[in-house]
C-alpha cells in the first residue's frame, strides 16, 4: 500500500464530483439514439430510435409533431455537444489520474462493468461488493493497494430485491448487456437445474459475474430480480454492506461511475465474511481479513470517526453478527497486527 500524491487525489475528487453532477442532472441529451419523423395520412409523428443492448434497433413512439416534440428534439440536439465536451473532460482527468497512480486497469473487466453501467444497473441500485469495490475504496481514501491484494477475475454485483424509490427508466437487462459485449458470456447452471443461474462466465476464461442479494429467509433458492431480468443468489449478512452505498470512479480511458459500499462497512463486513466461509476457503478467509486490516488502518489514520458508528450499527443487528464480527476482528489482528482501534458496545464508554 502507498499513499497517492495530493495532486492526483485532488484530480480524483474533481472527476468524481463532476461525474456525480452529470449523473444527477441527466437530461434528454444524455440518451443514446436519435429522433425520426414518420408521415402517415398527411400527419407527422415523432419517434425515438436507439439500439438495445443486444444490438437491435428499437423505436419508441413519442407523439405527434408539435411545439412540445419540436422542443424535445431541439434540446436533445443542443445538449449532445455538452455531453461530448464533458466526456472529453472525464477522459483527460482519468488519464492524468492513472498516470499518477501508475496502475493499469483490466480492460476485459472494465468492459463488463461499463456495460452494466450503460444499461443503468448502478442507477437501479446495483452495488459492486468484491475486490473491485476494495480497489475503488482505496482511491477514495487516497491510497493504492498492493497488486496481490487487488487482483481478481470476479465481478461481484449486489442488488436489493426492491428499490424504495421508483426510477423513471427502462429495466436494466443484465443478460442482454453481457450478450452485447460479444465476449461469450453464458449463464452457469446451478446444481439444481430447476433453479435459474445467478452467475455468468466465459468458456476457457476465469472472468465471471456473480449476482447477489441479501438473504431474507431460510431458503437458498435464487431470487428473480425483475428490473435486472436475472436471478440473484441470496447471501447472509449482505444487507449491511450495501446500505447507503457511495459513488466511486472506475478508472479507464473512459471512466465509469459506479456504486460501492462505504469503505468502513466494507471492512466490517469482511470481518464477518471471514468467519462464515467453509473450511476449504482458507485463502479467501485470509484475503478477507487482509482487506479489512488495510482499510481499517487507513480509516484509523484518516477517518477514525467513521469506525465506531459502523461497528455499532453492525453489532446491533443480532448476536450472530456481533459474535462473527468480534471473532473476525481478533483473527485479523492476530494475522496482520493490532490496530489502535478501541471499539465499545452501544451505550458503554
Amino acid at each position: 500500500m502507498y499513499e497517492i500524491d495530493i495532486q492526483t487525489q485532488t484530480l480524483y475528487a474533481e472527476l468524481l464530483e463532476m461525474m456525480q453532477i452529470v449523473e444527477a442532472s441527466r437530461t434528454i441529451s444524455s440518451l443514446k439514439g436519435s429522433f425520426s419523423i414518420k408521415e402517415d395520412k398527411g400527419a407527422e409523428y415523432v419517434y425515438f430510435q436507439a439500439y438495445n443492448p443486444v444490438g437491435k434497433l428499437e423505436q419508441i413512439y413519442i407523439g405527434p409533431r408539435n411545439e412540445q416534440t419540436e422542443r424535445l428534439m431541439h434540446d436533445h440536439a443542443e445538449g449532445k455537444s455538452d455531453v461530448k465536451e464533458m466526456g472529453e473532460k472525464f477522459k483527460r482527468l482519468s488519464i492524468q489520474i492513472q498516470a499518477g497512480i501508475k496502475i493499469r486497469t483490466d480492460k476485459a473487466m472494465t468492459r463488463v462493468i461499463r456495460s452494466l453501467a450503460d444499461v443503468g444497473v448502478f442507477r437501479h441500485g446495483g452495488v459492486l461488493v468484491g475486490t473491485h469495490a476494495f480497489q475503488a475504496a482505496g482511491l477514495m481514501l487516497g491510497v493504492c493497494w498492493s497488486v496481490d491484494a487487488s487482483r481478481t477475475t470476479d465481478v461481484d454485483l449486489a442488488v436489493e430485491r426492491k428499490v424504495a424509490v421508483a426510477i423513471p427508466m427502462v429495466d436494466a437487462d443484465i443478460p442482454a448487456a453481457l450478450e452485447s459485449l460479444g465476449m461469450g458470456f453464458y449463464p452457469v447452471p446451478r446444481l439444481n437445474h430447476k433453479d435459474p443461474s445467478t452467475n455468468f462466465a466465459i468458456r476457457k476464461s476465469q472472468l465471471r459475474l456473480d449476482v447477489l442479494t441479501p438473504k431474507t429467509q431460510e431458503s437458498d433458492s435464487p431470487v428473480f430480480i425483475k428490473r435486472f431480468n436475472c436471478a440473484a443468489a441470496p447471501l447472509s449478512y449482505l444487507s449491511y454492506v450495501i446500505e447507503s452505498p457511495a459513488h466511486a470512479v472506475l478508472l479507464d480511458t473512459n471512466p465509469v461511475l459506479i456504486n460501492i459500499p462505504q469503505p468502513v462497512r466494507y471492512a466490517m463486513h469482511k470481518l464477518i465474511v471471514s468467519q462464515v466461509r467453509d473450511v476449504t476457503s482458507e485463502i479467501k478467509r485470509r484475503k478477507d481479513l487482509y482487506q479489512a486490516h488495510e482499510l481499517l488502518s487507513v480509516l484509523q489514520e484518516n477517518r477514525p470517526f467513521d469506525i465506531q458508528p459502523a461497528w455499532d450499527n453492525l453489532i446491533a443487528r443480532g448476536p450472530k453478527w456481533k459474535k462473527f464480527a468480534e471473532t473476525g476482528l481478533a483473527a485479523m489482528e492476530t494475522l496482520y497486527g493490532e490496530l489502535e482501534i478501541r471499539l465499545t458496545e452501544p451505550g458503554k464508554q
